[in-house]
């Protein structure tokens, strides 16, 4: 009984053996000459005879790296075949024809010794292995059980597999959310909306590699989740995750980013968010499905004074480079013929990030806008409405307006868990056709604590002035924000896995509206986050 296991376990070496040097193939790491042609080798393939002894072959010396394996294979199993002239040829490449040869070889060995140890088998073994069978006959169908059912829902899942290329990916956010105060910011003496309630954002991505080193990402997305700003008056009290299209799928993003020579590069032609592709300085609160509960506490204004419909983003410098060059284009309405790309709304950005030490990121932003009057936004929804988010200011209904955005970005790790950054802002706008000139201002500060009670969970708050018009001329009427709003947020999200997590939040405005007149204003949150 030894004796049978023992010749049968001997066969699968022989088999792997075969696969590396039977005939004359060569094995990874060593050097290969020019493999040889089917004419060549219909005048060897016929003289490959079997050896006996590793010593026959010339070309073979004990300090080869693979002569004790070359000398166990000859004299063990007898399987290894060489050239008329005494050669083994090991350095050079294996054709399919010599494979065949030498693993036929080892299967005519593998027979001789399959019936060798047949005939050494007593009637006494071949009962126990009989007995041994029955007797364990209920496990081996069990594993049967579990192999076929393994291989059935591979094969399940090969045929009803999304795409072989593309990956599918999604994000879901349920928040129920209210607005409290007295009245509202807006100088019309109504009461503060505060109604609770229950509102959901839906996004699927479809992302796409050709080349390993690229992407192109389809996105749909349904939403119904208001701004609050007809609830409270102020802009200033938007969420980070508002927007409605009535819960219809819509297509939110098309681009495609990829790799030119150390350089990053991205094709946006639907909704070119630059934020979502140059650094932005606030790590731990930039998402809007996992970051800040508020509009303005995600990352600086001046990153949406860069985003428009469509446009191309460049990022010069890696992960480990402590200088890193950012620069965009992006235009407001691409596909209109009367002003194309060029010549219509459009933002030129560019970026320079530092990275002095390990632990301390900063970056000065500059940004060149465009607004031909049909949809003028200086401080991307996030302001005061007289310094640029309402009714088209600050020069008012449909004036085209220039603007120049400077901005500075920080970001500090005191330790592997806490990080403190922040952001000033400062944009000097003009009336393209006129004599309006205005300045407004902004800043905040944020502090993140990772792993804060619970591995996975972060802490946040957030504090600074929304964008507040400080000066403004050139315009009959027109007045700057007299008083200053305080933007005060506090944050703690709960990753309950890796796929849920849950974020109460309160967001509170001092002074909305730049105006020490109205009452504060209160915006709450619950907001629940699933990823697959």
């Amino acid at each position: 009984m030894t004796k049978l296991f023992w010749n049968v376990f001997k066969l699968s070496p022989v088999v792997l053996a075969a696969t590396f040097f039977a005939a004359n193939g060569a094995f990874a790491g060593e050097a290969t000459e020019k493999t040889t042609s089917v004419a060549e080798l219909s005048g060897e393939s016929n003289n490959i005879g079997q050896v006996t002894s590793v010593s026959q072959f010339s070309d073979v010396q004990p300090t080869d790296w693979a002569f004790q394996a070359l000398q166990s294979l000859v004299e063990r199993y007898g399987c290894i075949a060489g050239y008329p002239n005494s050669t083994f040829r090991g350095n050079r490449a294996l054709t399919r024809y010599e494979f065949a040869a030498g693993l036929n070889a080892c299967l005519d060995r593998m027979n001789e010794l399959i019936a060798i140890a047949t005939e050494q088998v007593g009637s006494g073994d071949m009962e126990t292995l009989k007995r041994l069978q029955e007797e364990y006959g209920a496990e081996l169908a069990t594993l049967r059980g579990r192999v076929d059912s393994v291989e059935s829902r591979t094969a399940q899942l090969e045929a009803n597999q999304f795409s072989t290329t593309a990956k599918l990916s999604g994000e879901v956010v349920f928040a129920v959310s209210g607005a409290f105060g007295d009245e509202k910011a807006n100088g019309s003496s109504d009461d503060v909306e505060d109604n609770v309630i229950l509102t959901n954002r839906a996004r699927l991505n479809f992302d796409t590699s050709f080349t390993g080193k690229d992407n192109l990402r389809v996105r749909l997305q349904a939403r119904n989740t208001p701004d609050f700003n007809g609830a409270t008056g102020t802009r200033m009290s938007r969420l980070s995750f508002d927007g409605d299209n009535g819960n219809t799928f819509d297509l939110t993003e098309l681009n495609y980013s990829f790799n030119v020579k150390g350089v990053k590069a991205k094709l946006d032609v639907n909704e070119a968010d630059i934020y979502e592709n140059v650094n932005v300085f606030n790590p731990l609160f930039q998402s809007s499905g996992g970051g800040a509960i508020s509009r303005y506490g995600r990352f600086s204004p001046i990153y949406r004074a860069a985003s428009g419909d469509a446009g191309l983003t460049a990022v010069l410098g890696g992960k480990k480079s402590p200088i890193k060059l950012s620069g965009s284009y992006s235009s407001g309405n691409p596909a209109d013929t009367e002003t194309g790309i060029f010549n219509g709304n459009n933002a030129f950005l560019g970026q320079v990030e530092i990275q002095p030490i390990k632990a301390l990121n900063i970056g000065a932003t500059y940004v060149r806008r465009f607004d031909d009057g049909s949809d003028t936004n200086v401080t991307g929804s996030t302001g005061s409405s007289i310094a640029g988010n309402s009714a088209r200011r600050p020069f008012g209904s449909g004036v085209a307006t220039t603007s120049n955005h400077y901005g500075v970005q920080a970001a500090l790790q005191l330790n592997k868990k806490t990080t403190l950054g922040g952001w000033y802002g400062f944009v000097d706008a003009d009336e393209t056709s006129g004599t309006g000139d205005s300045e407004v201002e902004y800043w905040a500060a944020t502090l993140g604590i990772k792993d804060f009670g619970a591995k996975g969970n972060t802490l946040g708050l957030i504090f600074g002035q929304p964008p507040k018009l400080t000066q403004i001329s050139g315009v009959a009427g027109a007045t700057k924000d007299e008083d200053t709003s305080y933007h005060l947020e506090g944050l703690y999200k709960m990753k309950l896995n890796d796929n849920i997590a849950v974020t109460p939040g309160l967001l509170v405005i001092f002074n909305p509206e730049h105006n020490n007149d109205n009452d504060t204003v209160y915006v709450g949150t619950l907001r629940t986050t699933f990823k697959f």
